[in-house]
C-alpha cells in the first residue's frame, strides 16, 4: 500500500472507495425510504427516534441524541414534534429531578408499528434482492466497519 493513497487514485477509484459507496448507499436508502414514511407523517429522523424509544424506553434527550446520531440541540425539536402529536411523553426521572425520560405513548407505539411495517418491507426487499448469503455477509461487513471506524486517525497535516 502506498504512503499516500490519494497520489495515483483515478476518479473512478475515488468514487469506488468503500467510504464513497457507503455514502451513496445511504443516499439511495434515504431516497427510497423518505417518501413512504413521509406519506404517514414520519421522516427518517422521526422514525429513528420512535424506534429507539420503542427499543429502549426511558432514554433521556441526551441519550437519545447519542443513539440517533444527532446533537442534543437537534433532538429537542424532534422530540417536541412527537410530544405535540401525542406520540411521546416526558416523565420525571426517578433519581434526577431535573432530567426527563422519554416514552412512547399508545398512539406513538401504533405509529411506530405503521412506520416499521414500511421499513421491514424495505429490509425484506434488500434481503430478497441480495439473496440470503450476500445479505448476511453485508450485515456482517457493515458491523465490522462500524466496529473499526473509531480506530481510524486522520493523517497529520503538513
Amino acid at each position: 500500500m502506498p504512503d499516500d493513497p490519494t497520489a495515483t487514485a483515478s476518479d473512478a477509484e475515488v468514487l469506488g472507495r468503500v467510504a464513497a459507496l457507503l455514502r451513496r448507499a445511504d443516499l439511495a436508502l434515504l431516497a427510497v425510504k423518505e417518501p413512504p414514511l413521509r406519506e404517514i407523517g414520519v421522516s427518517g429522523s422521526l422514525y429513528a427516534v420512535l424506534m429507539n424509544l420503542r427499543v429502549t424506553p426511558g432514554l433521556t434527550g441526551a441519550e437519545l441524541a447519542r443513539v440517533v446520531g444527532v446533537t442534543p440541540q437537534a433532538i429537542g425539536p424532534l422530540v417536541a414534534k412527537l410530544v405535540d402529536r401525542g406520540w411521546v411523553e416526558r416523565r420525571a426521572h426517578p433519581r434526577h429531578q431535573n432530567v426527563q425520560e422519554l416514552h412512547l405513548t399508545e398512539a406513538g407505539r401504533t405509529e411506530t408499528t405503521v412506520a416499521d411495517r414500511i421499513m421491514a418491507h424495505l429490509e425484506d426487499h434488500l434481503r430478497r434482492s441480495l439473496g440470503e448469503d450476500d445479505y448476511e455477509q453485508l450485515a456482517t461487513l457493515l458491523g465490522r466497519v462500524i466496529e473499526h471506524l473509531p480506530g481510524w486517525a486522520p493523517p497529520r497535516q503538513g
